[in-house]
């Protein structure tokens, strides 16, 4: 049996920024447009961030109470 989800605009909005900051944080680090260092250190806060912020959010959207479908007769 599956369960169904529901998750509001704002948690969506923070799952996707947390997203990006990890791309990007791993695209910095894979680059080599920027001097090393600084590129490593931003790379590196940008990708563990987006990382490390990832636990509660999924902590929170996963320990919700499902919502079922109520069939009425």
């Amino acid at each position: 049996m599956s369960t169904t989800k529901s998750i509001t605009i704002p948690e969506v909005a923070l799952i996707a920024v947390t997203r990006g900051a990890i791309g990007f944080g791993a695209g910095l680090l894979l680059a080599n447009r920027f001097k090393g260092e600084k590129r490593k250190t931003l790379g590196w806060t940008l990708f563990l961030t987006g990382l490390a912020s990832t636990i509660p959010i999924a902590a929170h959207v996963f320990g919700k109470k499902s919502t079922a479908a109520v069939t009425g007769n």
